[in-house]
C-alpha cells in the first residue's frame, strides 16, 4: 500500500489546492497517468502518479489547500491489488467527491398498483434534456472563462468534462472576428511565485556569468536545406538546435546538470531541459523536455510545440514542472542580443540565447558577413567555476557549428 501525496512543484511551492479528481476508488492506474488537478501559483497543474496499481481510497476533499507531502489518496500496488482486489470500501476510504451509491440494487421505478389502470399519457412524452457531466472545478472554470460546456468534449470517465478539457477549450480561438483568448492562469499569482523564487535564488546562490559569441552561419544554411523539403508545420526552428546542443553539452558537463540540495550537489544522469515559455499577459513558466539529449531534432521540435501550446493553455503536468535539471531561455525572437538568466533553485545553471545577428567576422583571415549568436551562462559558484563554465559554453558553440551531428 502506498500513499499518493501532494507533490512539490518547485522550490517556491509550499501547498496546493486540489480542484479535481480524475480517478475514483477501484480504478486502475499506471505510472504516468494523470489522476488529479492541483491549482498553484503557477496555474492548474495536471498531477501524475508514479505508481501502478488500484486506487483504494480518496483522502482529501475537493477545494482543500494542503501542504506539499500530504497524502491525497491511497493506492494498492499492482501485486497487492491482484492478491486482494478492492471489493468494498470502508467509509474512511470512500471517495469524497461523490460518495458511491449504496450496495443495494439500483433504484427502480415504483410499480403501479395492479388493480388500477395506468393514467392516460400523451402519445409522445417529451424527453428530459440530458444532463452534461462536468466536474465542479470544470464548471467553475467554464463560468469564469465564458465557455459553454455543450461545446466541450469530455475526456473523463464516461465522457465527463474535466478541468483540463475546459482549459483546452478556453485556449482555442473563437470563430468570430473578435478573437480574444481568455487567460487560464492567474498571472498575478504566477508573478508572485516567480518573484519569490528569483529573490531566493539571488539570496542563496552565488551566481557567476559568462558570454560567448558563436558563428552559426553553417547552422542556418543546414536549417534552410532541411526545411526546404518539409511542410511549414514540421519545419525546424533554430531553438530546437540550441536546445539540443545545450542538452548534449550538459550530458558531457555534469557540473551544470543537477540540483544543489541540503548543502550538497546532486548531478543528474538524465538531462531534462526546462524551456522558458512566455505566457501572454506577462507570465512565465519553464516546464521540462524530458531526456532532451536523446531526442532527434524532429522529435524535439514536435515536443517543443506541444509543450508551448499546453503551457499557454494552462495544462502543464507535474513532472514537467518539477523535473528540470537545467534551463534554457531565449529572447532572440524579441530582438534581444544578450540576456543573463537567474538560476531557478535547486538547479545550478541557466543558458541564454540572444538574437542571431549578421556581423563582420574573420574567417580564414578574411572579414565577411556571418550570422552570430550570443550564448550566456549563469551558473552556481558552489558547484562550478568560470573555467568549467567557459568549456561548457565552448562545447555548445562547437555543437551548433556541426548541426548535422545533432
Amino acid at each position: 500500500m502506498v500513499d499518493f501525496r501532494m507533490p512539490s512543484l518547485g522550490a517556491d511551492m509550499e501547498a496546493g489546492t486540489l480542484v479535481e479528481w480524475l480517478v475514483k476508488p477501484g480504478d486502475w492506474v499506471k505510472r504516468g497517468d494523470i489522476v488529479a488537478v492541483v491549482e498553484t501559483q503557477k496555474g492548474a497543474i495536471e498531477i501524475e502518479t508514479f505508481e501502478t496499481g488500484q486506487v483504494e481510497g480518496i483522502l482529501v476533499e475537493l477545494n482543500s489547500k494542503v501542504p506539499v507531502g500530504t497524502p491525497l489518496a491511497r493506492i494498492r500496488t499492482e501485486g497487492e491489488a491482484k492478491a486482494a482486489p478492492v471489493a468494498a470500501l470502508s467509509p474512511a476510504a470512500a471517495p469524497v467527491i461523490s460518495p458511491p451509491a449504496p450496495a443495494a440494487a439500483p433504484p427502480a421505478i415504483p410499480p403501479a398498483p395492479a388493480p388500477v389502470a395506468p393514467p392516460p399519457s400523451p402519445a409522445v412524452a417529451p424527453a428530459a434534456p440530458a444532463r452534461t457531466r462536468i466536474s465542479p472545478a470544470a464548471r467553475r472554470l467554464a463560468e469564469a472563462r465564458s465557455v459553454d460546456p455543450a461545446t466541450v468534449t469530455g475526456s473523463g470517465p464516461g465522457g465527463a468534462i474535466t478541468y483540463a478539457d475546459v482549459a483546452r477549450r478556453a485556449a482555442e480561438p473563437t470563430p468570430s472576428s473578435e478573437r480574444k483568448r481568455a487567460p487560464t492562469l492567474d498571472l498575478d499569482a504566477m508573478r508572485t511565485a516567480i518573484a519569490a523564487a528569483m529573490a531566493r535564488s539571488k539570496r542563496e546562490i552565488p551566481h557567476y556569468y559568462l558570454a560567448h559569441q558563436v558563428d552559426v552561419t553553417a547552422c542556418e544554411h543546414w536549417l534552410s536545406q532541411k526545411n526546404a523539403a518539409l511542410p511549414p508545420d514540421n519545419r525546424l526552428l533554430i531553438g530546437a538546435l540550441t536546445l539540443k546542443a545545450t542538452a548534449l553539452a550538459a550530458h558531457s558537463f555534469p557540473a551544470f546538470n543537477g540540483f544543489y540540495r541540503d548543502n550538497k550537489y546532486e548531478p543528474s544522469e538524465a538531462v531534462h531541459v526546462g524551456v522558458a515559455i512566455a505566457i501572454r499577459g506577462g507570465g512565465l513558466a519553464a516546464p521540462a523536455l524530458h531526456d532532451a539529449d536523446q531526442l532527434s531534432l524532429d522529435d524535439l521540435m514536435s515536443r517543443m510545440r506541444d509543450l508551448v501550446q499546453r503551457t499557454r493553455a494552462g495544462r502543464i503536468r507535474s513532472s514537467e514542472i518539477s523535473d528540470s535539471t537545467i534551463t534554457v531561455t531565449s529572447l532572440g525572437e524579441r530582438g534581444v542580443e544578450t540576456l543573463y538568466g537567474i538560476i531557478y533553485p535547486p538547479q545550478v545553471a541557466i543558458v541564454g540565447f540572444g538574437k542571431v545577428l549578421v556581423r563582420p567576422w574573420v574567417v580564414d583571415g578574411a572579414i565577411g558577413p556571418r550570422s552570430v549568436i550570443t550564448i550566456t551562462l549563469s551558473a552556481d559558484h558552489r558547484v562550478s567555476d568560470g573555467h568549467a563554465g567557459a568549456l561548457f559554453l565552448t562545447e555548445i558553440g562547437k555543437l551548433l557549428q556541426e548541426p548535422d551531428k545533432l
